[in-house]
């Protein structure tokens, strides 16, 4: 009886694995190599040249692409972010720091002593820029020599290099804004003093978490004082209406952080006991901190965006990206880089005298034009938004500033429906 009982049950087939779909092939860019970073060039008989303009067209871009122009900043920026993984700020011991190290923070302080010097006029409550930033910016230039004659610069026509990147790291004169494009002058200023070999590479760490947190310093100073427009009118469509550096940099320095996560930057008390010691954090803070509304997601949606990351490698891997194609890789904002001696071009670019020398616009291939704007010609896309012009706009700072001067200094506004 049993086994004709056990005859009539069904068997179940036997389980078998199934194939696992393969994994779908990513719509990532692979992060970017760094290049090594060549070591300072031997500088007998050498002769320095005023830095000048030399990306003018769409060719003149591609030649820089593949340049080795381009993997000296490149290496020198990843040199940098590399030089600060998993370090914190409080990590620097500045009584280690080199004489020139502290030689470069003294002339940022000095830079600011010159923005005290020459506050901002009276511009009937404008929230555009203002025109005492070129007062500072022609007291500055006057004071360029004696700050790089105190970094160990002797030469005069180093000194006149050198300057260049200097002046152009706070902003623009004519049309009184700044970007990205100033941002990186600043690292081709420090570059420039590596290969002079007056910085090596085992400053850079203190480069990064000193140097530049203080240049941050000043320029928010500077963006709060004369309230520079955004270059390029990107607002809050980039990570940032004047800043990138600090966020490759920033997810450099959390990469294995045991505790803090990309979701972190939406929590305040994180950001004010951190933000010190992390440039991302302190970023972000102070992004929060002069936006007219309450919330990344209104007012920084790709900061909002990219919090959703699993991991800060995620995140410094993005910026990596974001760098190579959106800072070097866009010719509204390499068409203003300068080349100079230290920072070469590489032959076939064209010069600004064969530009200045044409009276009226021209076409050139693709579609593109030499137009005046601002008392500058530069390359202007026919057919589409042209970055290199933009729409005049404020900038958050001076948005903000006005705002909280109209409202009597309270908070920021939370929007109705958040």
């Amino acid at each position: 009886m049993t086994s004709k009982m056990t005859s009539n049950v069904t068997q179940l087939p036997k389980l078998t694995p199934r194939n696992r779909a393969p994994p779908q092939p990513s719509n990532l860019a692979p992060t970017p190599p760094s290049p090594p970073l060549p070591a300072p060039p031997d500088l007998t008989d050498h002769s320095f040249t005023r830095p000048t303009r030399r990306i003018l067209s769409a060719a003149d871009h591609a030649l820089f692409q593949s340049s080795p122009c381009r993997d000296l900043l490149l290496a020198f920026v990843f040199s940098l972010a590399d030089s600060v993984r998993d370090k914190p700020a409080s990590a620097i011991d500045d009584a280690q720091s080199s004489p020139v190290v502290k030689a470069i923070l003294w002339v940022l302080d000095e830079t600011l002593e010159a923005q005290r010097r020459n506050p901002p006029e009276d511009q009937g409550g404008s929230r555009f820029g203002n025109k005492g930033f070129r007062n500072f910016l022609d007291a500055l230039g006057g004071e360029s020599t004696r700050l790089h004659r105190r970094l160990g610069v002797a030469d005069d026509a180093a000194i006149e290099e050198l300057s260049t990147y200097f002046l152009q790291s706070f902003g623009n004169r004519t049309r009184i804004d700044y970007g990205s494009g100033h941002e990186l002058n600043f690292i081709v200023w420090l570059l420039c003093l590596h290969r002079l070999s007056l910085l090596s590479e085992k400053d850079f760490a203190a480069i990064v978490l000193r140097v530049f947190a203080r240049y941050l310093e000043v320029m928010r100073a500077i963006q709060s004082s004369y309230y520079l427009e955004p270059a390029g009118s990107h607002g809050v469509w980039g990570l940032d209406d004047y800043q990138f550096l600090p966020f490759l940099f920033g997810a450099s320095q959390l990469l294995h952080h045991p505790y803090i996560r990309p979701l972190s930057i939406h929590q305040p008390l994180v950001l004010e006991q951190y933000g010190a010691d992390y440039l991302y954090l302190g970023q972000v803070a102070f992004v929060n901190s002069v936006k007219t509304v309450e919330g990344l997601r209104w007012h920084s949606p790709m900061l909002d965006d990219i919090s959703a990351a699993k991991s800060w490698a995620k995140v410094e891997g993005g910026m990596r990206r974001m760098f190579v194609a959106e800072v070097l890789g866009k010719l509204p904002v390499m068409q203003h880089f300068l080349f100079g001696s230290l920072v070469p071009a590489v032959s076939g670019m064209g010069t600004e005298e064969a530009v200045r020398a044409l009276d009226d616009p021209f076409e050139l291939e693709g579609g593109e034009g030499v137009v005046m704007r601002d008392g500058m010609k530069h390359v202007h896309q026919q057919s589409a938004w042209g970055d290199c012009c933009g729409i005049k706009v404020p900038g958050s700072v001076g948005a903000g500033q006005e705002m909280k001067k109209r409202l009597g200094g309270e908070g920021l506004r939370r929007v109705p429906f958040d």
